[in-house]
């Protein structure tokens, strides 16, 4: 099986910055991309961005672009999220994903982000 744990989220206020993490242990895939996503209260869960394993651009939400950077250490299994100029509207409980063969099938228990205006 697969672990993912995240860490990081916190209150800051708008135009703050934070950065999340996200440690994967268990089970390892040569090719997997990790992602990140964000429910907030009553809304679906949302991509943010995410990396590919192999490397190339990460991609975002639109959202986020210019804002978020989502970097990873594959020597330790981690990725990270960097947000700057953070807003209101980004308050969610963030989560990190594993996607393998196009599907996101693992993910961890989320960290709390919250942007008081």
């Amino acid at each position: 099986q697969v672990q993912l744990v995240e860490s990081g989220g916190g209150l800051v206020q708008a135009g703050g910055s934070l950065r999340l993490s996200c440690a994967a242990s268990g089970r390892t895939f040569s090719s997997y991309t990790m992602g990140w996503f964000r429910q907030a209260p009553g809304k679906e869960r949302e991509f943010v961005a995410a990396i590919r394993r192999s490397g190339g651009n990460p991609y975002y939400a639109d959202s986020v672009k210019g804002r978020f950077t989502i970097s990873s250490d594959n020597a330790k299994n981690t990725v990270y999220l960097q947000m700057n100029s953070l807003k209101p509207e980004d308050t969610a409980l963030y989560y990190c994903g594993i996607e393998v063969a196009g599907r996101y099938d693992y993910w961890g228990q989320g960290t709390q982000v919250t942007v008081s205006s």
